[in-house]
């Protein structure tokens, strides 16, 4: 189960991820600012993804 997991949280993050440069481009947000917006978004889908983890495992 947990490798299953582990490949389904690789291509959320990856997915996210794309979506992410496709809304840095239609907003036009600065190359300053990108790396911000990618970093914040990682780290609150990884949270996501653990508490989901957590959650099943202890369901």
């Amino acid at each position: 189960m947990i490798s299953i997991f582990i490949i389904l949280a690789i291509f959320i993050l990856f997915y996210i991820n794309k979506m992410t440069s496709i809304l840095c481009l239609q907003r036009e947000i600065p190359e300053e600012r990108q790396h911000k917006v990618f970093r914040t978004i990682n780290i609150l889908i990884t949270i996501l993804l653990i508490s989901s983890y957590v959650e099943i495992l202890y369901t």
